[in-house]
C-alpha cells in the first residue's frame, strides 16, 4: 500500500503561471499532484486555487519530492539555461534510479541532449517536453511535444494525452523521437510562430500607415479573415487585440503599446540550426532580424530624420487591394510553414529523430500558437507522402500558393513604391521564386570566390573540381 505521505503521481518544480496551471489542469483529470516553487507566495497561491482538488504545494524541493509515488516524475517549468541546471542538480540527491525528471520548459536542444546522456548515467530518465499554449494552453489543454527514453514518455503518456488539447477527439501529443526531439520540435514550432506573427505584423502595418484603417475597421478585417482560410489562433487574437480599450487612456490599448518587441532566443536559436544544417528558412530568419531591428528605437526614430522614403500615398481602390492582402497573407503563410517543416524534415534525418511530419502537425492543430486550419492540409500532405521534401510541391498546397502569387506580388510592389517594410511578405516571395527555380546564379558566386580564394568550381560539362587563374596580374 503506498504511504499516505507519497501518495501523489506527478510533482512540478516551478508555479509561475504555466506550472501552476498545468497542475490545475492534470487534478482536474483525476491525477493527484505537487507542487513547489522558491517564491513561498507561488505555492500559497497554488493552495488556495487548489480548492477541493487533489493538490498539495510544498514548501521544500525535498519535502516534495517525499510526497511522490515511486519510481518518481518530477516536471520543470522553469526558465532555459541555468535555472534548469540547477533543479537538476537540487533534484539528484532526492532522486534514485528509475525515477524520472521532465523539463517541459523552452531548453536548447544541445542542453536537453547533454543532461539527457548525463543523467542516464545515473540511472535517471529525462524527457525533454515542448508544451505551447500560453496560460490558457496550459489550464484547458495544450499542444505537447515529448521527446526522449519511449519507455519514459510511455508511463507518462495517458497523463499527456489526458490534460492536452483534443481535435475531433484526438490528443494533441505524441511521442516525437529519442533524445532532443521534443525540444527540437518546439523549437521549430516557436520559429514558425515568429514568421507568421511578422507577417501579420506587416498586413497591420500597411493597413495602419498607408490605407488609413481605424483600429475598429482592422478589427473587423482580421475578424472576416479569420472567418476564411487563413482561420488561425494568431488571426484570432489580433481581432481581439484591435478593440481592446485602455483603462487609462481610454483609446485602444494597441496604440499606446511601445513598437519594441521582445524575443527569448527560440526564434535566434532556429534560425542558427538552420544555418548549421544549411536548410534556407528566410521567412523566420527575417522575422528575427525585425525583431532586432524594432529593439533599435533610438536608431530608428535618428535614422528616420536623414533617411527619406518615397512621398507616394495610397491611391488605389482599397476593397480589392484589401483582398489581395488577404491572398498575400495565406501565401506566406503556406511558405513559412514550408519552411519550418522542411528544417524540421532535415534535422530529424541528422540527428536520427525519426519525427513523423505527420504527427507533427496534428498535435500542432489544437491548443499551440500556431494552430491554423491550414494545418489540416499539412497533415494530410505529409499523411499522402511521408517523403514530401517541400510542402510547395504537395499538390494541393502548390495550387493553393499558385493561386495567389500574383496577389503576393502585387502587395511586395505596392508596399516598397509606399516604403513599408514588407520584408516578411518579400522574402516569402523570393523564397518561392528562387526554389521554384531551375538555374540560379550561384555559377556567378563559385567563379568569384574561386577568383579571389582559389575555392574551385565545378563545371556543367565535365566531373571534377576546377580552378582557373582569372587574372593575370
Amino acid at each position: 500500500m503506498v504511504k499516505q505521505e507519497q501518495r501523489y503521481e506527478i510533482g512540478m518544480v516551478g508555479l509561475g503561471v504555466m506550472g501552476r496551471n498545468l497542475l490545475l489542469n492534470m487534478a482536474d483529470h483525476g491525477y493527484s499532484v505537487a507542487g513547489y516553487d522558491v517564491d513561498a507566495s507561488k505555492v500559497q497561491a497554488l493552495r488556495e486555487e487548489a480548492e477541493a482538488r487533489d493538490i498539495q504545494g510544498a514548501t521544500g524541493l525535498e519535502q516534495m519530492v517525499g510526497m511522490l509515488r515511486t519510481p518518481r516524475a518530477v516536471i520543470m517549468l522553469v526558465p532555459a539555461g541555468p535555472p534548469v541546471d540547477a533543479v537538476v542538480r537540487d533534484l539528484l540527491p532526492h532522486l534514485q534510479p528509475g525515477d524520472m525528471i521532465i523539463d517541459g520548459g523552452n531548453s536548447h536542444f544541445t542542453d536537453t541532449d547533454l543532461r539527457a546522456k548525463t543523467l542516464a548515467e545515473k540511472g535517471i530518465l529525462y524527457l525533454g517536453v515542448g508544451v505551447s499554449g500560453g496560460e490558457h494552453g496550459a489550464r484547458h489543454g495544450p499542444s505537447i511535444m515529448p521527446g526522449g527514453p519511449k519507455e519514459a514518455y510511455e508511463r507518462v503518456q495517458p497523463l499527456f494525452e489526458a490534460i492536452a488539447a483534443h481535435v475531433d477527439g484526438d490528443p494533441c501529443v505524441t511521442y516525437l523521437g529519442p533524445g532532443s526531439a521534443g525540444h527540437y520540435v518546439k523549437m521549430v514550432h516557436n520559429g514558425i510562430e515568429y514568421g507568421l506573427m511578422q507577417l501579420i505584423a506587416e498586413t497591420y502595418d500597411v493597413m495602419k500607415r498607408r490605407l488609413g484603417l481605424s483600429d475598429a475597421r482592422m478589427h473587423v478585417v482580421y475578424k472576416r479573415w479569420n472567418e476564411s482560410e487563413l482561420s488561425s489562433y494568431l488571426l484570432e487574437i489580433t481581432a481581439d487585440i484591435l478593440r481592446h480599450v485602455d483603462e487609462k487612456t481610454g483609446k485602444c490599448l494597441i496604440d499606446v503599446i511601445l513598437d519594441k518587441a521582445k524575443q527569448l532566443g527560440t526564434g535566434q536559436w532556429t534560425s542558427q540550426d538552420a544555418m548549421e544544417l544549411g536548410v534556407p528558412i528566410p521567412t523566420i530568419d527575417v522575422a528575427v532580424a525585425m525583431r532586432s531591428l524594432s529593439a533599435m528605437e533610438e536608431e530608428r526614430v535618428a535614422a528616420g530624420k536623414v533617411l527619406l522614403g518615397p512621398v507616394q500615398v495610397f491611391h488605389k481602390p482599397r476593397d480589392p487591394f484589401l483582398e489581395q492582402l488577404r491572398a498575400a497573407l495565406y501565401a506566406g503563410m503556406i511558405v513559412t510553414y514550408a519552411q519550418g517543416v522542411a528544417l524540421l524534415r532535415h534535422a530529424s534525418q541528422a540527428r536520427g529523430y525519426g519525427v513523423k511530419l505527420e504527427d507533427v502537425a496534428r498535435i500542432w492543430r489544437g491548443g499551440c500558437i500556431i494552430r491554423s486550419a491550414l494545418l489540416e492540409h499539412i497533415r494530410s500532405a505529409y499523411r499522402a507522402n511521408p517523403d514530401l521534401p517541400n510542402l510547395l510541391v504537395d499538390p494541393y498546397l502548390a495550387r493553393e500558393l499558385m493561386a495567389r502569387q500574383e496577389a503576393l506580388r502585387a502587395v511586395v510592389c505596392t508596399a516598397a513604391e509606399l516604403g513599408l517594410p514588407a520584408a516578411g511578405l518579400g522574402i516569402s516571395l523570393g523564397y518561392y521564386d528562387a526554389y521554384r527555380s531551375a538555374w540560379l546564379p550561384a555559377n556567378l558566386t563559385q567563379a568569384q570566390r574561386d577568383y579571389f580564394g582559389a575555392h574551385t568550381y565545378e563545371r556543367i560539362d565535365a566531373k571534377g573540381v576546377f580552378h582557373t587563374r582569372w587574372s593575370a596580374d
